[in-house]
């Protein structure tokens, strides 16, 4: 709860309340903030509970934490049953950065073709080498464009 206030920080606040409520009536005032903060821990809780046994046996298991979305979606993508992990841990992003370069640059790569020749992204006429810099073939004045239903 105040794992951001600094010890100096905390010194300052110390002294503020030694000045506003005195050495006599400090002590009993941090007594009365404790008393008030064990109840409203209290209060939660008793509604905690509340709430779980209305819910019914299918929501024992609930945990109000879980309402935050940071929570919900850290929890729900360390979850097994999705198989990102593989997905994350299979994608070397170096690797596929390496070959975007080379293609771009017009390098060979002999290590991507070799290792997945049936990759769409793997050319398969030109020797694997992929000219970026040719335009393309411009249609003639008679010919309509392609028609792409998805883009209109």
């Amino acid at each position: 709860m105040f794992n951001d206030i600094g010890p100096l920080e905390l010194v300052t606040i110390i002294v503020l309340a030694v000045l506003v409520f005195g050495p006599d009536k400090l002590p009993k005032v941090i007594q009365d903030v404790t008393r008030t903060i064990r109840k409203i821990r209290e209060f939660s809780e008793s509604a905690k509970q509340d709430i779980r046994s209305e819910l019914g046996p299918e929501f024992k298991d609930f945990e109000f934490e879980d309402l935050n979305p940071k929570t919900f979606i850290r929890k729900q993508l360390d979850n097994d049953e999705l198989g990102l992990k593989e997905i994350r841990n299979g994608f070397d992003l170096k690797k596929e950065m390496a070959e975007v370069t080379d293609a771009v640059n017009g390098r060979d790569t002999d290590s991507s073709v070799a290792s997945s020749p049936s990759s769409p992204s793997a050319p398969s006429s030109s020797g694997g080498r992929i000219d970026m810099t040719k335009k393309p073939e411009e249609p003639a004045k008679d010919e309509r464009p392609p028609f792409d239903a998805d883009a209109t």
